[in-house]
């Protein structure tokens, strides 16, 4: 299975689409809290080519964007794919 990290805040809505989305289909993450170190949102910004919002997601590290984009690669069935899930 892929490797995901999501980088997020504890507040956000959107984070907590993304997760739900991924745990429904059994993928497992690593979640990266960017309220408790600043250098953890600097981190990301710089490997989401500048996005500075949350979440952002990167699978295997290629980045796939926030928590609209996730929604939108699954809806097209390219989600599934990345994860390794398809077959």
């Amino acid at each position: 299975m892929a490797h995901v990290e999501i980088y997020s805040s504890m507040f956000c809505p959107f984070c907590f689409r993304a997760k739900r989305l991924l745990s429904a289909k059994g993928v497992t993450f690593d979640e990266i809290d960017v309220d408790t170190d600043p250098g953890r949102r600097r981190e990301m910004t710089a490997r989401a080519d500048g996005r500075k919002t949350v979440p952002q997601i990167f699978i295997d590290g290629t980045h796939v964007g926030g928590s609209d984009d996730l929604a939108s690669l699954d809806r097209s069935g390219g989600l599934d794919e990345l994860l390794g899930l398809a077959g």
